[in-house]
């Protein structure tokens, strides 16, 4: 069994523990403008501007059926939606907004297809919802907000009231986890309390906790779904800590105490999280199954972002992003799913460009090969642990020897706990292939 213990939290993480990969999905009226999901924020548009998203949101392609098939093929176990984001927009029937999919050329509660798909295809289904919210009128003016540079900002804010603004927020909160049966994550975004403002600009300091009232918040969601996994962006430590946009190189700590953490990597297929037609840094496959693999190698899930279109379609970019996941997963989702970094004395013996995972019942040890060997693998360590080796993709044996190369140059390795893995001289047509250990 790993003998790795993460910190205590709230929620039930022993399925996302063996899931390891998920589905993030950004979508709202900024695919309509198409040129990143901030663009209320970047071109500082006003609500009346921003309206024509809304009188034109009418996604006729979305079949969300198609989605949940393709996070399922992909190998991803679990997704979390955008309920809501920082343009305020719902995606769902809300009965405290009229800013909501329904009252557009769509009407349709489009949370609930998702809800319902998904859950058809048994994966598990979170929700993200935006503590941020530029469309509402108590949600004050500050540093982010898209008024910010307006000559009477600092005079709109005297009429809002964040505490109004709060209630609100848990008061979607409720139906969102009331109206749509058991909901697996809840995902909120997100807290900027120390974000620098002008001097003499103060009153456009950033938010935190207290104006989410993030106790109350999540004391709401808590007393609906008390196994509910909930992130800590909110300011208030919960069961998953969130890098975003960033490869880790070791098992993320909690700050103070020093402890294992849950912990997510969420990513994005290219530069932006929404449907941004013009992007051009999308991931080369190689780098695709690498950042899944090396999240796992060191304990962590990783949360892949798709951005679907204004249509409600992931587009091609996507679709073929998925595909590499969907090839790659299919041989090798032995060496990812109920996995996690190998144990401290496994991770002495790992060799250059190699990734090792670990079984959760620590009897098969993974090896990701991220540059091929030429002939033989040497690991120092391993000799007289290992009772068989193969190729995940299609279990042939790799034959083995201990204490030396085979081989008649002189100055062939020799060492006591020396396993030579004798690999085929062309690398299997697989990104990152993956060795298969069984340990005695």
């Amino acid at each position: 069994m790993s003998s790795y213990v993460t910190r205590k939290t709230p929620g039930d993480t022993k399925w996302f523990t063996a899931s390891r990969f998920g589905m993030f999905i950004h979508w709202g009226l900024y695919a309509l403008p198409a040129r990143h999901e901030w663009i209320k924020n970047r071109e500082c548009i006003t609500e009346e501007k921003y309206q024509k998203y809304f009188e034109h949101f009418e996604p006729d392609l979305y079949d969300a059926r198609a989605w949940a098939k393709a996070a399922k093929a992909a190998g991803m176990k679990y997704a979390v939606l955008t309920t809501k984001h920082h343009e305020g927009f719902c995606l769902f029937d809300s009965k405290f907004t009229d800013y909501k999919a329904t009252n557009t050329p769509i009407g349709r509660d489009l949370v609930k297809e998702y809800v319902e798909a998904f859950r058809a295809e048994g994966l598990k289904v979170g929700f993200y919802y935006s503590l941020i919210d530029w469309h509402h009128p108590h949600f004050t003016i500050d540093m982010i907000h898209p008024r910010r540079n307006d000559p009477d900002a600092f005079e709109q804010n005297q009429d809002r009231d964040m505490k109004i603004y709060a209630q609100y927020m848990r008061d979607q909160v409720t139906e969102l986890l009331t109206n749509y049966g058991k909901i697996d994550i809840l995902w909120f975004d997100f807290s900027y309390p120390h974000h620098q403002v002008e001097p003499g600009k103060e009153w456009m300091r950033g938010k935190g906790k207290e104006d989410w009232e993030a106790e109350k918040l999540i004391a709401t969601a808590r007393a609906l779904q008390p196994d509910i996994i909930i992130d800590n962006r909110t300011e208030i430590e919960q069961d998953l800590w969130t890098p975003e946009q960033y490869q880790m190189t070791e098992w993320v700590k909690h700050k103070e105490t020093g402890e294992l953490v849950t912990w997510e990597a969420c990513q994005t297929f290219s530069g932006s999280w929404g449907y941004h037609r013009d992007e051009s840094t999308w991931k080369s496959p190689e780098m695709l199954i690498r950042m899944l693999v090396n999240t796992v190698s060191l304990g962590g899930n990783l949360l892949m972002n798709v951005g679907p279109t204004a249509r409600g379609e992931f587009d091609d970019r996507a679709k073929n992003a998925l595909a590499v996941y969907e090839r790659w997963m299919h041989f090798n989702s032995r060496s990812i799913y109920n996995c996690t970094m190998a144990e401290p004395e496994l991770l002495e013996t790992l060799p250059p460009d190699c990734r090792y995972t670990q079984s959760q019942d620590g009897k098969r040890l993974y090896i990701h090969l991220f540059a091929y060997p030429f002939k033989h693998l040497q690991i120092k360590g391993l000799a007289g642990k290992v009772e068989y080796a193969q190729f995940l993709h299609d279990g042939s044996e790799i034959l083995m020897d201990e204490g030396k190369v085979k081989h008649f140059s002189e100055g062939a390795a020799k060492a006591d706990d020396l396993l030579v893995l004798n690999l085929p001289p062309v690398k299997p047509d697989m990104i990152v292939p993956v060795i298969e250990l069984f340990l005695k």
